[in-house]
């Protein structure tokens, strides 16, 4: 093996991945901020942005899934060279995330009585309703930004996300500053201060990323105003063909992990604290292998418009190997570092002991993990969505959720427990995917 021929694609990898990667982590780091400055108003607010987060993240999941959808068919459009095919898909796209982000708006505030019927504290269910129904209002934003950004995305213009999310970030530590501990003229609204935070940071996101594209000669002749009659059922319905198993792969992934902060609470409000503590730095360092998930769907939606599928398994290969190297350093800072990392967020040593038992079992998944992501995106650059999204499901409610069910309730193993059952079914998934990559461009590469 000449490693050689995949190595020398790391530079340019990493050019389309980086901004990628910050744009995600703004997402998390969203969270992050509210999670530190909640986390010093004590162990019942941080849980009950857990419990609030839980619900967001599954709506977040199937949003993200769906508006992923329009890179692989917009960067197919552009290693093709048909600017009006990538004007279509972009703006049939941004139709659907609009909807799709009042849809999900309404589904989070009709969900919030489900709280009082989970088995979770009391004084934690008091606080994460009025936080849920606030940053339920974000999802409109959020979906519309969304589709700009998949767009830039798969023109590999992925910079632009960037910036807009690293401007909602300065808008959220701020607001969260004046807001959760009422500085200066502004009231202390401590859990609904965090709330407003996120919801004025993603409005502050969405207009940031439209004035910027408006002004990019780049993107003009995509913001040609599509009338209605050009409005396709086609389009709409190959978007939608692609969307809702990728939101559905999102959904699968981020469930179990939602599911496994609810089996958390009903343990009790420190195991619960624990289990956000360490959910948010692992979803941290997923990122980064989300950034680089996306580029395998950029470049192997490229490739697929040349039809060089050779040299689509060969850049596939070059991300898989720069993500492994990359969590295994992922993987080594979390074990060394599992009793530093949860004192950024509480001074509770009880929560701390817990968590830090956590990131261990983080750190064993890091691998499976950012591998998993990375193959998906692959898959979906080459519009591979279906038998993926069964392996997914396959992975982790099959075998991941009913390990982490069986040792963290019923033989008591706790939050450990819990998370062991992740690291199956991530594992799992890392390699069914794999499995079906392989024979997939074996398949094509013997057509050529």
């Amino acid at each position: 093996m000449n490693f050689k021929e995949y190595t020398s694609e790391f530079k340019y990898n990493f050019k389309l991945a980086y901004p990628i990667m910050v744009g995600h982590l703004g997402h998390i780091l969203v969270g992050l901020a509210d999670n530190i400055m909640v986390g010093r108003l004590g162990a019942a607010p941080l849980a009950a942005v857990s419990l609030g987060n839980s619900f967001v993240y599954i709506a977040f999941s199937l949003g993200i899934g769906f508006s992923l959808a329009i890179t692989p068919l917009i960067a197919e459009a552009d290693g093709e060279g048909d600017i009006e095919k990538g004007r279509n898909y972009f703006q049939h796209g941004l139709i659907l995330c609009t909807v799709l982000g009042i849809s999900m708006f309404l589904m989070l505030v009709l969900a919030t009585p489900i709280l009082h019927y989970m088995n979770q504290p009391t004084e934690v269910v008091e606080l994460a309703i009025p936080y849920l129904n606030i940053v339920a209002l974000s999802m409109i934003p959020l979906m519309i930004f969304q589709a700009f950004k998949q767009f830039t995305d798969g023109l590999s213009q992925t910079k632009y996300g960037m910036h807009a999310t690293l401007i909602a970030n300065i808008v959220n530590v701020v607001l969260n500053f004046l807001l959760i501990y009422g500085i200066w003229i502004f009231p202390r609204l401590e859990v609904k201060g965090a709330a407003l935070g996120t919801l004025f940071s993603r409005f502050a996101m969405m207009i940031f990323i439209i004035a910027i594209m408006n002004s990019k000669d780049i993107f003009k002749a995509y913001f040609k105003r599509l009338d209605f009659s050009e409005i396709k059922r086609s389009i709409l319905k190959k978007i939608i063909n692609l969307g809702f198993p990728t939101a559905m792969q999102m959904l699968f992934e981020v469930g179990i992990f939602t599911a496994a902060i609810w089996l958390a609470g009903t343990i009790g409000t420190i195991d619960q604290a624990a289990n956000q503590i360490a959910l948010n730095l692992s979803s941290m360092t997923f990122m980064i292998a989300v950034g680089l998930g996306v580029t395998a769907t950029i470049r192997v939606g490229n490739q697929k418009g040349l039809k060089n599928f050779s040299n689509l398994r060969r850049i596939s290969f070059s991300i898989f190997l720069q993500v492994f190297i990359i969590e295994f350093f992922f993987a080594i800072g979390f074990i060394l570092l599992k009793d530093v990392l949860p004192l950024v967020y509480i001074d509770n040593i009880e929560v701390v002991t817990t968590a830090a038992s956590l990131l261990l079992i983080a750190g064993l998944f890091q691998l499976s993990d950012g591998f998993q992501v990375v193959v998906l995106g692959a898959l979906r650059g080459m519009q591979d969505v279906k038998i993926p999204t069964f392996l997914t499901f396959i992975a982790y409610w099959v075998i991941g959720f009913p390990i982490s069910y069986i040792l963290g309730k019923t033989l008591n193993w706790g939050s450990q427990g819990i998370w062991i059952g992740l690291l199956a079914g991530l594992t799992t998934s890392a390699v069914l995917l794999y499995i079906r990559f392989n024979y997939l461009t074996k398949k094509l590469i013997e057509k050529e």
